[in-house]
């Protein structure tokens, strides 16, 4: 059996291995932290005194549960009234209150019905004027920034590869971006994977041919 043949299994093995791996890592992670919510449990009515032992997982019907219930008091009148004095209370705190403002603002963006961030997936021109990359759209611009840059504009988030949790906030023009079918799953996974994973395509632009640059601006002559 030559190197070639070797090198060649070796890789096979770790495509099998290092997505499943890191699955099992991740899915690790998210059982031990739920199960953080068993703290609030009395220890004489934990497994580990009940049966003499742990039993994981148990976190994660617990933290359901408390997702549950918290969300059924938010979504009735006197539930909300609750709410509202508990952020009136800690709007007070000083400094608490600027971390739970801008966590509560961006949580309240992201998970609303009705908000449109990270809804989408767009091409625009970044880092330069020549190259296109994946963007996702948070928003628009409405008030002080209108002012300098016009209103026909949008936010992006540029996720860095293959760490998505890191990028750049961007403000660009919405004409001079390019509005994508994939959605922001498969967008994600384009980017994570450096663009080996390219979604299929959905269906080919009218007039646009294989090969075609998008964008409708001639290039400079020469």
């Amino acid at each position: 059996m030559g190197i070639a043949t070797l090198r060649r299994y070796l890789i096979a093995g770790l495509l099998v291995w290092i997505p499943l791996g890191i699955t099992i890592w991740v899915l690790k992670l998210l059982v031990e932290l739920m199960d953080q919510s068993l703290l609030l449990v009395p220890s004489t009515y934990k497994t580990e005194a009940l049966l003499g032992f742990h039993v994981p997982g148990l976190g994660i019907i617990l933290t359901l549960a408390i997702l549950l219930v918290t969300g059924a008091l938010a979504a009735n009148f006197f539930g909300r009234k609750l709410l509202l004095l508990g952020d009136s209370l800690v709007g007070r705190i000083p400094i608490v209150r600027s971390i739970y403002g801008g966590v509560k603002q961006i949580s309240d963006t992201l998970f609303s019905a009705e908000g449109q961030a990270f809804r989408r997936a767009v091409l625009v021109r970044y880092p330069h004027a020549g190259s296109w990359t994946v963007a996702l759209v948070t928003g628009s611009p409405k008030h002080e920034v209108t002012d300098h840059v016009g209103r026909d504009q949008i936010s992006v988030f540029v996720p860095t590869t293959p760490n998505i949790t890191a990028g750049f906030f961007l403000i660009v023009p919405r004409a001079e971006t390019r509005e994508l079918e994939m959605s922001v799953d498969d967008a994600l996974k384009y980017i994570i994977s450096m663009g080996v994973a390219e979604p299929p395509r959905h269906h080919r632009p009218e007039g646009l041919r294989p090969g075609t640059d998008p964008d409708p601006t001639p290039s400079p002559k020469t």
